[in-house]
């Protein structure tokens, strides 16, 4: 039996992050999916556990955890191998700026329910909704890209010569502007660590098509 559960959605950018930190970790889990559109995530047996209603969340040893960053930098202090934040206190700085980039300014701007608020609530069409979508990715990898390129990436990572929390949340918040066909063609450097890194086994075995409740 699987010694931690896993909250998720197959789609969900945020339990992609989750389920990458979990295989470079060596951790198995099992998966509990929740159907978003369904509303599954808001329903009193999951509030219960997770007040947020958001997926993901993580059980572990009676504690029920949500929020990614938080999430993966528990895995990374309690599993330390591979570190996923490197040694010095500026370099650990410089890889959390990037992570918190994607997971604050990017990804907050075109998860599912802000778009569904813009649909539902201030009556946007798709194509009002898609171009929202690539104006605040664009934007936001605009300013990742020149993170990125000055901490001197080599092509491969983010950040120095080893997979980092900032490679972690690059790869879902790539694969959400292939999704809604945001051109990435400026972000050379972005598409190129993130084509390296879709090819490693942790990374390919999270993606969203290989999991259980893909649709």
């Amino acid at each position: 039996m699987a010694a931690m559960k896993l909250f998720t959605f197959w789609r969900s950018s945020a339990a992609y992050r989750v389920r990458i930190a979990l295989n470079l970790k060596g951790q198995k889990f099992e998966s509990v999916p929740k159907q978003l559109r369904e509303g599954e995530h808001r329903r009193a047996d999951y509030l219960a556990l997770n007040p947020q209603g958001l997926v993901p969340a993580l059980e572990h040893e009676g504690v029920v955890l949500g929020q990614t960053l938080a999430i993966i930098e528990y895995l990374d202090e309690r599993f330390p191998e591979p570190p996923l934040l490197p040694k010095s206190p500026v370099a650990r700085a410089q890889v959390r700026a990037m992570a918190q980039h994607v997971a604050c300014e990017i990804h907050p701007l075109n998860n599912l329910r802000t778009l569904n608020y813009l649909r539902q609530q201030l009556g946007q069409n798709e194509d009002a909704i898609n171009r929202w979508i690539a104006h605040w990715i664009t934007e936001g990898f605009r300013g990742l890209e020149e993170m990125v390129k000055r901490a001197g990436s080599d092509g491969r990572f983010c950040y120095g010569q080893s997979v980092t929390l900032a490679d972690v949340l690059l790869v879902p918040q790539m694969y959400n502007a292939h999704r809604f066909k945001v051109d990435v063609s400026p972000f050379a450097t972005l598409v190129k660590i993130s084509a390296h890194l879709e090819r490693l086994a942790p990374f390919s075995e999270a993606r969203p098509e290989a999991q259980p409740d893909a649709e």
